[in-house]
């Protein structure tokens, strides 16, 4: 069963809707670890428009959860995360004009800033991890870039509706996991899951970290971040011959 890491973007997202004070990001990763999650996920973005420089030593300070920093690979990032040193970093593609993360790396066309930002990360004692496509050509480039880690891009698989076209794309995650396995990857995914969809990415064997955020945030605001975070650890980490009609589950999140 995979881990779950949470991620606390878009509660800052509402904090600067004001640029006030709250809510505060520190205090949803400490609700979030309070939960039982695996991890704390959070980007700071080059436009910042959400996490903010100060939120990430403090977020490193108040949870014992490893921290996952999602970032580009731009220097002036890479200088921050360097500093800050957390757990992990999850280098990601970055366009201003996007509302969120719109696909992978094109690891193909990385170049050098890619590979500085790798190398002088983990120099720093940073476990890296790379946000690509489940795409067999990105996972033998990232082999060969020597990361330990890589997190699969699942939108495709969340806009696909259900019937034929979601089948397709969850066997796409699927023959990804075992080559990023069989490549000696450790492999993660998201993007895109929320209550109704998450569970058969969560089936996958092989896969080992699901990172959410958005879905879980929005559902708090109807039941509180505790127990959103409980309810989609109910579906990510157990598996189906344990946790009853999952079914029946997501009606009950549908209803609120």
């Amino acid at each position: 069963m995979p881990k779950l890491g949470v991620n606390v973007d878009h509660v800052a997202t509402l904090r600067q809707a004001r640029a006030g004070q709250v809510p505060s990001p520190v205090w949803a990763a400490r609700e979030a670890e309070a939960a039982g999650c695996d991890s704390i996920v959070c980007h700071l973005r080059e436009d910042r428009r959400h996490i903010q420089d100060r939120d990430l030593p403090a977020i490193r300070r108040a949870v014992q959860a490893p921290l996952n920093l999602e970032m580009a690979a731009h220097p002036e990032i890479v200088g921050i995360a360097c500093r800050v040193k957390p757990h992990q970093a999850t280098l990601v593609p970055e366009r201003r004009q996007e509302l969120t993360t719109e696909g992978g790396l094109d690891l193909r066309r990385g170049g050098r800033r890619l590979s500085d930002a790798i190398g002088r990360l983990s120099d720093a004692g940073i476990r890296v991890s790379l946000f690509i496509d489940p795409d067999p050509r990105q996972i033998e480039q990232a082999t060969r870039l020597g990361v330990p880690m890589i997190e699969l891009h699942t939108g495709r698989y969340a806009a696909a509706g259900s019937g034929p076209a979601r089948r397709k794309e969850l066997e796409k995650l699927r023959k990804a996991v075992r080559l990023g396995r069989s490549e000696g990857l450790t492999v993660a995914a998201g993007h895109g899951l929320d209550y109704q969809n998450v569970r058969p990415v969560a089936e996958i064997s092989g896969m080992e970290e699901l990172n959410i955020g958005f879905s879980i945030v929005a559902r708090a605001v109807q039941v509180g971040l505790k127990q959103a975070v409980k309810e989609m650890m109910e579906l990510t980490h157990c598996h189906s011959r344990e946790s009853g009609n999952p079914r029946k589950f997501r009606s009950s999140l549908s209803r609120g």
